[in-house]
């Protein structure tokens, strides 16, 4: 049995880590399932759980607390899910307060910077696994041609070029 404080900092992180919602299932699993902590089967039934009660689809894992840790582990389990959006909240605040300031304007460039490489290793990296041709480099090119221009929604965008790979490699 998982202490329940250890059981609040792997979900704080996976939430932390996790775009919202049940983004935050693969992380835990890797954490929780492989080392005993969790079974596939209180994976399922805190996610059906999850599923059928009303509110946000990320209160899954108190149920998954619950199985893990009983009661406590259902309060931490709370009590890490809820913290991230709290902690948007202060850094709203700060940020309405101090955006303008040119420390954090300068942070938020840099930030930006940092994104924009880790997301270049990321498709090199991506590039490098695949295989790669002149359709492929076509595919690449009109769709940074028309991301750049923003005129053409994001989704679109990757379902069309989904459509297009289909189409050329199947």
């Amino acid at each position: 049995m998982i202490d329940p404080t250890k059981l609040f900092w792997l979900i704080l992180r996976a939430t932390l880590f996790s775009t919202g919602g049940s983004g935050n299932i693969p992380i835990l699993y890797n954490d929780l399932y492989p080392t005993g902590y969790a079974t596939a089967q209180q994976f399922a039934e805190a996610l059906a759980i999850g599923q059928i009660t009303p509110g946000p689809t990320g209160l899954w894992v108190v149920s998954l607390g619950y199985f893990i840790a009983g009661v406590r582990g259902s309060l931490f389990a709370t009590l890490a899910v809820t913290l991230p959006p709290l902690l948007i909240l202060v850094v709203e605040r700060l940020y309405r307060r101090f955006g303008r300031h040119w420390a954090v304007q300068g942070f938020l460039r840099g930030l930006g910077l940092a994104v924009a490489g880790s997301f270049t290793i990321v498709i090199v990296g991506l590039v490098r696994g695949s295989t790669f041709d002149l359709s492929s480099l076509a595919l690449v090119l009109v769709s940074i041609g028309l991301g750049a221009t923003r005129r053409v929604p994001v989704p679109l965008l990757i379902a069309g070029a989904a459509l297009v790979g289909i189409t050329l490699y199947h």
